[in-house]
């Protein structure tokens, strides 16, 4: 199963990435967990501790390495680099594991004033293509409010493309422009979870825009899911109500793909 999950900046799509890394590998599956937002913030919602955390490095950030397997350097202009790099060893070499996921981060690219970026574009996409072809894994992408990280040569591997939503029209906005995003390179499967709601009236916003096929299910705004952030741990672990609802999405996608 290769889940690739987005969303705008602040309606738990880490929270619903982490939490199906989490259910997954709790089923005994063997988990990669990816996070392709600049804004990471995956570990957090897997409850990876402090000191596990210092250990992962974004592969963005690996100069040396991006120029050894690219051949050209990051930041410089009007370089030859090859579109097809050696990065079958980097999702071992590159993760860590907790509690039977392994993590790694993709992260940010600086464009303004930073030169040409195609190296560091190439050599991550290049490992994404990887580990949605070449592995086993079940795959969680965690990734922002586009699909920056997939292209049309895998776009067909993705089992799911899941746009988190909240109750709100600007968020019903950018689904839409995802769902868009992800028709264009073939991403046909593209369901919807919706996160934060309060209540019945939420709930109906949400069926009144988003149809019965594209919705997944949906998360309540929870309490629990912010202490788990204040004491660093994963929401999935210590919220049997976040647990409960995941569970019942992971089922309704299974039904509908």
């Amino acid at each position: 199963m290769k889940i690739a999950i987005s969303g705008k900046g602040g309606v738990g799509k880490t929270t619903l990435a982490g939490s199906l890394a989490k259910l997954f590998a709790e089923e005994g599956k063997k988990v990669i967990a990816v996070d392709a937002d600049p804004d990471s913030n995956l570990a957090s919602a897997l409850g990876v501790p402090h000191e596990k955390m210092e250990k992962l490095t974004p592969l963005s950030e690996i100069k040396e390495l991006i120029k050894e397997r690219t051949g050209a350097i990051p930041g410089v202009l009007g370089q030859m680099f090859s579109l097809n790099p050696k990065v079958d060893d980097i999702p071992e070499k590159y993760c860590i594991e907790h509690e039977g996921v392994k993590l790694l981060q993709m992260g940010g690219i600086k464009k303004g004033g930073s030169g040409c970026v195609c190296p560091e574009n190439a050599f991550l996409k290049a490992v994404i293509q990887h580990l949605l072809l070449d592995r086993d894994d079940v795959l969680i992408l965690d990734m922002e409010a586009g699909i920056e990280h997939l292209g049309r040569a895998t776009a067909s591997f993705v089992d799911a493309f899941i746009a988190v939503v909240e109750p709100g029209a600007r968020s019903i906005k950018t689904f839409e422009a995802i769902k868009k995003l992800a028709r264009d390179i073939g991403i046909e499967q593209v369901f919807v979870v919706a996160n934060k709601v309060r209540d019945d009236c939420d709930r109906e916003f949400i069926e009144k825009f988003i149809d019965d096929d594209d919705l997944l299910g949906c998360i309540s705004y929870n309490e629990d899911i912010i202490r788990a952030d204040k004491m660093g741990l994963a929401p999935y672990s210590i919220s049997q109500k976040l647990r409960d609802e995941v569970s019942r999405i992971k089922k309704c996608l299974f039904e509908k793909i």
